[in-house]
């Protein structure tokens, strides 16, 4: 007999109720399989879906003029800087300037103490006096001594001796005016004056001090502020172009700029070159000289100097942001059609917000400047807000390609 038989109706009922809950169970299980087959199926017969588009910025390419500029950072220099010390040993006696002040050339500043000095003058005049009263005695006497030898009234032995101690008389009065000389140079120390024209700085010395031809300070330094000059270093590259710039008519001009405000202070003209180049930073000085009739450039201070070498005509033109660097040299990505392509190009000038494109891409061209990094050439593109054109750029350039 089955066994189901034996159980109560209830039981049996139980049972039978569970089986079909089971039998449904699987029957759903077998439906989703085999929906879950044919979905996979149908989707490896329609292909991968497309990738998105890229995201990009672009800027459209420029041509305009572009000058070649070359910046620096350079130090105010005066072109005569002196330490105006005494010459002769003695008291100061006097101040006539006031520090700070701007005085011409050949202008008193101090006076020594001359009495010692106007003394040994006196004795040098006195000594040529009488050497040259004693050289007039001698000369007449070699005179009448001549036309006595000539009638055979005097001994030859006793005109050559006469003409020794002329010429010896006059060597002496050749060392005392020599020697006067030195006294009317050595008193005119006493009065010091300024060698150059310029802006006195703050007095070492006091009145009333004994100053010494060695005193190493001296009595006050005069700063020649008009005109004065620039001295900065100019990078080995560029250094050949500026040389040319200079030598070409109305040679290279050359702005003092504030490195705080950017305010101009001037403009000058390159006036020398350095010799040689320093070898450890590969750069050498050059000066550059400025009108500074209202003292704007200060000797000691640090300015920002900026010089136009050059200018390249009808510049193709883009933000330095847009070209890439890559193993076989600068590249930039061009949208066509709305595909970027990989376009290499070749640079002229640049720097950190511009770069000047020799070759490679033409005026209008639209190139990516922000999004690059997810581009291969073909990669389909999705143009964002546009980025400021070229032109907004700065123009100043540093000589040498990126």
């Amino acid at each position: 007999m089955d066994s189901d038989q034996n159980l109560r109706p209830g039981w049996r009922t139980l049972i039978g109720g569970k089986r079909r809950v089971i039998a449904s169970a699987g029957a759903i299980v077998g439906i989703g399989v085999a929906g879950a087959f044919v979905a996979g199926t149908g989707q490896s017969q329609q292909g991968p879906a497309a990738p998105p588009p890229v995201p990009v910025s672009t800027v459209h390419a420029e041509q305009r003029d572009v000058p070649h500029l070359v910046e620096a950072v350079g130090t105010v220099a005066s072109l005569q800087n002196v330490v105006v010390r005494t010459q002769v040993d003695g008291i100061l006696t006097q101040l006539f300037f006031r520090e700070g002040d701007s005085v011409r050339k050949g202008q008193l500043l101090a006076t020594i103490d001359d009495r010692a000095l106007r003394a040994a003058l006196a004795a040098a005049e006195a000594q040529l006096a009488r050497d040259a009263a004693q050289l007039r005695m001698a000369e007449l006497d070699l005179s009448r001594y001549r036309n006595l030898s000539e009638r055979n009234a005097i001994s030859r032995q006793t005109v050559d001796q006469q003409t020794a101690q002329v010429d010896q008389l006059r060597a002496a009065v050749q060392l005392d005016r020599a020697n006067v000389d030195t006294a009317r140079v050595n008193l005119s120390y006493t009065r010091i004056v300024s060698p150059v024209g310029g802006r006195v700085g703050i007095r070492r010395v006091d009145a009333g001090n004994l100053v010494r031809m060695g005193d190493a300070d001296g009595l006050v330094s005069v700063a020649q502020v008009n005109p004065i000059s620039v001295v900065f270093p100019v990078p080995q590259a560029a250094l050949a172009h500026l040389q040319a710039s200079v030598r070409s008519p109305g040679g290279a001009a050359v702005e003092a700029m504030d490195r705080e405000s950017g305010a101009s202070l001037g403009n000058g003209r390159i006036v020398a070159f350095d010799n040689a180049i320093d070898t450890g930073t590969g750069t050498a000085r050059v000066r550059a000289q400025f009108e500074n009739g209202a003292e704007q450039l200060s000797p000691g201070a640090f300015v920002s100097v900026r010089m136009r070498t050059g200018l390249t005509p009808n510049a193709i033109v883009l933000p330095a942001v847009a070209v890439r660097p890559g193993l076989e040299g600068h590249f930039v990505y061009r949208v066509r059609n709305g595909a970027a392509e990989r376009v290499p190009v070749e640079l002229g000038y640049a720097n950190d917000e511009l770069a000047v494109v020799a070759r490679g891409i033409a005026a209008g061209d639209v190139i990516v400047s922000d999004g690059y990094s997810r581009l291969t050439s073909g990669s389909k593109v999705a143009i964002g807000p546009s980025q400021a054109p070229a032109s907004a750029a700065p123009v100043t350039m540093r000589m040498g390609a990126r």
